[in-house]
């Protein structure tokens, strides 16, 4: 009798804590549908759409699609205006940054009834109370405006909501983060220098009477300092992570957390391995470099064969880096620390989902943003921290911005 009453109390106390789990779970997820959910950065259009495929329709390749949007609970998406150091075409960066414009234009027009294009704070609210997924657009690099003033004005005019003063690349008017951190930058880039100019100064300044928030993604440590002092609303970071976790070039350090903080400002997480484990990035390092000469030759020397020696290293590769995939805690670490570090009003969503190559274990795609909101319960964020996260940070930024 007392060995089945023993018994009885175990199966009860798994079964309560069986529910406690499916009821935690069941409440996260009604309050990540409940709540407005903005991503303020996706390459979807130079990864998917200019390459012919239709995101209309659930995809297999990607990471997003309007099917798989509306699965993730997503309200609000930036959609990242990106070409490479290299115009894809002959007529220069703006002229790429017009044929993506128009290729969210034309996706935009074949989905009326699923999507809306935003330029303003009212239509976004409008188009998240109409259940569409509202777009917005964001231009990825300064270089894309090719130095001219009336570039920028015309951007805007076409609905450009965010530009992000760098990309990789720097500019002659403003530093990037991976060239400001290059050994050989000071004297071995000709004219330019660390920050920004007086001319792109200028541009800070008319992005805030345009209506542009400035984005501080991609850009060096100096010319962060120097947009915002100059600019005189709040600023974006798109899509970066925290450098005091995974310390590389593309990520901020707690001075800069602090300075956005101190602005209003938003950090918005970014999905990539490589700047959300420190042990991934390592990882990566070596294999791109010292270690792929190093293994493909002992390959080679085994198989004697190039053909089979790189089919095996890219296996190898692939595996070893699978290894090393972070998890959805360690993203998540990245949004406790910027929240303990100076509160929940200023750190957001970046994806940057169909622009990297790896994401955490968990985030394969759009439809799993839910499982962020799930840990964040999960830890005892309350339901207005949550909020505050998965959108309304970033909307504050957006209607201080442009109303």
């Amino acid at each position: 009798m007392r060995s089945l009453l023993v018994l009885l109390f175990i199966c009860c106390s798994y079964s309560m804590e069986a529910q406690s789990v499916t009821s935690k779970k069941s409440s996260s997820y009604k309050l990540h549908y409940k709540a407005i959910l903005v991503d303020t950065h996706n390459d979807v259009l130079t990864s998917l759409t200019l390459a012919g495929k239709d995101i209309s329709h659930r995809l297999t390749s990607g990471h997003s699609d309007l099917d798989r949007w509306k699965e993730g609970g997503v309200d609000v998406q930036f959609f990242s205006i990106w070409t490479d150091k290299t115009p894809r075409r002959k007529e220069g960066f703006y002229h790429d940054a017009i044929e993506e414009i128009d290729s969210l234009k034309s996706l935009v027009r074949r989905n009326p009834d699923r999507m809306v294009l935003a330029t303003n704070y009212s239509q976004v609210i409008k188009g998240v109370h109409q259940q569409k997924l509202v777009c917005l657009i964001g231009v990825e690099g300064g270089h894309m405006i090719e130095n001219d003033m009336s570039k920028l004005e015309s951007l805007a005019a076409l609905g450009m909501r965010y530009m992000t003063l760098t990309w990789n690349n720097s500019t002659p008017w403003a530093s990037s983060a991976m060239d400001e951190t290059a050994p050989s930058f000071e004297g071995g880039k000709g004219e330019l220098r660390k920050g920004l100019t007086d001319f792109g100064k200028q541009i800070v300044k008319r992005m805030n009477e345009l209506g542009v928030i400035v984005d501080l993604s991609h850009t060096g440590e100096q010319t962060f300092y120097d947009a915002i002092a100059t600019s005189a609303k709040p600023v974006l970071l798109s899509h970066s992570s925290v450098w005091n976790i995974c310390p590389v070039f593309r990520n901020v350090k707690d001075d800069q957390i602090k300075a956005v903080a101190k602005n209003g400002g938003v950090i918005c997480i970014n999905f990539y391995s490589g700047f959300i484990s420190k042990e991934y990035d390592q990882r990566s390092t070596y294999l791109n470099g010292p270690g792929k000469k190093l293994i493909q030759d002992s390959l080679f020397t085994i198989l004697k064969d190039s053909a089979n020696m790189k089919t095996s290293w890219q296996q190898y590769y692939d595996g070893e880096m699978n290894k090393v995939r972070p998890s959805l805690a360690q993203l998540v670490d990245h949004i406790d620390y910027i929240v303990k570090l100076v509160g929940d009003d200023y750190v957001g969503i970046g994806s940057d989902y169909d622009g990297v190559g790896s994401v955490p274990v968990g985030l394969e795609d759009v439809t799993t943003y839910p499982k962020i909101t799930e840990e964040l319960v999960h830890r005892g964020y309350t339901k207005r921290s949550i909020r505050k996260i998965l959108g309304g940070n970033v909307l504050r930024v957006m209607k201080a911005n442009f109303k």
